[in-house]
């Protein structure tokens, strides 16, 4: 998609928009390719890949958090 058809799904201004992406770009997380005028973007699963396999330790260890919280709510309530 181009900046302008990704933007017009938002509620905010293309500049906002197109930060974004550079932002993204940057990261790998988006590829651009340019065909005339247009720039053309679209996501990079591989690094999208990489950054899930990063953070699902994270996912694991936060999950096993919240649900002893939710534990010790019902608990207490109980009390």
């Amino acid at each position: 998609m181009t900046a302008g058809a990704i933007a017009s799904n938002f509620d905010t201004a293309r500049p906002t928009v197109s930060k974004h992406l550079h932002i993204l770009t940057e990261c790998e997380l988006l590829e651009q390719q340019q065909n005339g005028r247009e720039i053309y973007f679209r996501l990079n699963p591989r690094k999208i890949k990489e950054i899930d396999d990063f953070i699902e330790p994270f996912r694991n260890l936060w999950e096993d958090r919240f649900n002893a919280l939710e534990t010790l709510m019902k608990n207490h309530q109980r009390t």
